[in-house]
C-alpha cells in the first residue's frame, strides 16, 4: 500500500457518497478535482477550512486504488505541493473512516 492520502468532509456528504456509490465533492465540479492532503498537512487544512466544525469526518484514501489519476499540484501556504484527485472517489479506496471531534 501507498501512503495514505487525506480528505475532509461532513458526515452527510460521506453518507450521501455510501448511497451513491462514490464521493464527488463540490470542488470536482467547479475545480475539475477533489481537494486532499497529506498526513501532515490534514490537521491545518482542519483548521484554516473547518473551524469549530462537529460534523466532519477524514477519509484516509489508498491512492493505488483511485480509478483516477492523483497529482500533485501546489496550494496553500509556503509553496506546499497538494494530491488532487481528478475524478470521483471510488469508494474502495477509502481505508478508513474517522469522525472527527470538534
Amino acid at each position: 500500500m501507498a501512503e495514505p492520502i487525506f480528505h475532509l468532509c461532513t458526515i452527510d456528504a460521506w453518507n450521501h457518497a455510501q448511497l451513491a456509490g462514490s464521493y464527488q465533492a463540490d470542488s470536482l465540479h467547479t475545480e475539475g478535482f477533489i481537494h486532499c492532503s497529506t498526513n501532515e498537512q490534514w490537521p491545518h487544512v482542519r483548521r484554516a477550512r473547518f473551524a469549530g466544525r462537529a460534523d466532519l469526518v477524514l477519509l484516509a484514501i489508498d491512492p493505488e486504488l483511485l480509478r483516477w489519476p492523483v497529482v500533485w499540484e501546489p496550494g496553500g501556504e509556503g509553496n506546499q505541493v497538494f494530491p488532487h484527485v481528478y475524478g470521483p472517489l471510488n469508494l474502495d479506496a477509502v481505508i478508513s473512516v474517522q469522525i472527527l471531534p470538534t
